[in-house]
């Protein structure tokens, strides 16, 4: 009789060990290979970021508001990095400090130029003191409405001042209001230069800003780059331009000429005081010949006390030049277009140009 053969329980263990393994090894060959086209993908996709990164947005904070726009109109925002860059933030220094030292006997301390002046009330206590004549506006304004119109009165003395000048006016009554960083920026800039602010504004300066826009019911954005300063030179030879440029530029032998006749000029009159000058950079740079020359071509004697007769400090000559300009000016001269601190700083064309205008009124005068 034949008999089924038994199998032994180490067989069907071996047996179930190798299906076991064999699972196993497929789900670990899955497993791998899953794995490996996870990382190959990630580096796919690790590469096409690097490729593509140039080419995205500039990363910018858009808040929500800024995005709810009516058919074809836009909106621009400074990209966040823009206002963290050193010469952005010295340029914003040096504006506070030029404005606070400029209304020091107003009481008035701005630390935000955004906060501070979107209400028109700093801005026109500015342009008064640097202007030098008294603005139509109530004093005091705390409505909306009210803010606006002095805002409206200031802007369109400050545009009477620079549009003849060739400025290009990038501010409006809404963007100071709204506290807009670059149309108030823009602003203080012009009347910094145009009222020879004695400040050195940082070199080129700018901002990449984003600009939002809607079109046919669709958000387009794309990236612009607002200057605000360019080099020193051409910032100043903006209305700084004159016989003189032509002269240092073109024909520096005549320099001589015209030194020789300026220096004749002044000592004609200086003489009289026992004074003479043979150096034009250097002897008129405290501030003390040209106030005695006023005095001599005006025919009145300048109180001591109105100057400093041996000025050390550079404050101190400042003060001497900036008084001579004052006296010049009483006497039917137009303000110099130098600055006090460039004829301090022995600026040989700003001097030229201050004696010029004396020689051009007084030359007949004995």
């Amino acid at each position: 009789m034949a008999t089924t053969p038994v199998r032994s329980p180490s067989g069907q263990h071996t047996s179930r060990m190798r299906k076991d393994e064999s699972f196993l090894g497929k789900l670990g060959g899955t497993l791998a290979r899953k794995k490996k086209a996870k990382e190959v993908s990630d580096l796919q996709e690790e590469g096409k970021n690097a490729i593509n990164a140039p080419l995205s947005p500039i990363p910018t904070d858009i808040h929500p508001e800024d995005t709810m726009l009516d058919e074809n109109e836009e909106r621009t925002m400074i990209v966040q990095y823009s206002k963290e860059e050193a010469k952005f933030k010295e340029l914003v220094k040096v504006l506070i400090d030029w404005i606070n030292d400029v209304l020091v006997e107003e009481r008035i301390i701005v630390k935000s130029l955004e906060e501070d002046l979107y209400d028109g009330q700093v801005l026109q206590k500015l342009l008064e003191k640097l202007a030098g004549r008294k603005l139509n506006v109530a004093e005091v304004t705390q409505s909306e409405i009210g803010q606006k119109q002095k805002l409206q009165t200031v802007l369109e003395s400050v545009n009477n001042l620079l549009r003849p000048q060739g400025w290009a006016i990038k501010w409006s009554i809404d963007s100071i209001h709204t506290k807009k960083t670059v149309a108030i920026l823009h602003l203080l800039v012009a009347l910094a230069m145009h009222f020879r602010a004695p400040v050195r504004l940082p070199e080129h300066v700018s901002v990449q800003m984003v600009v939002v826009r809607k079109r046919e019911g669709l958000l387009q954005t794309s990236h612009v780059t607002e200057e605000f300063t360019s080099t020193t030179e051409m910032m100043m030879g903006r209305f700084e331009r004159d016989a003189f440029d032509t002269l240092f530029d073109h024909a520096p032998d005549k320099l001589s000429v015209v030194k020789k006749s300026l220096i004749t000029f002044v000592n004609k009159h200086l003489n009289k005081l026992n004074l003479e000058v043979t150096e034009l950079e250097t002897q008129f740079a405290d501030g003390v010949y040209l106030v005695l020359l006023m005095g001599l071509l005006e025919d009145y004697f300048v109180p001591l006390y109105n100057f400093y007769l041996t000025p050390e400090s550079f404050e101190q000559k400042v003060h001497n030049v900036s008084f001579s300009f004052e006296l010049m000016q009483d006497g039917g001269i137009k303000k110099p277009k130098a600055r006090p601190e460039d004829v301090v700083n022995l600026d040989l064309k700003s001097t030229l140009r201050v004696l010029y205008n004396l020689f051009t009124k007084y030359k007949n005068v004995e």
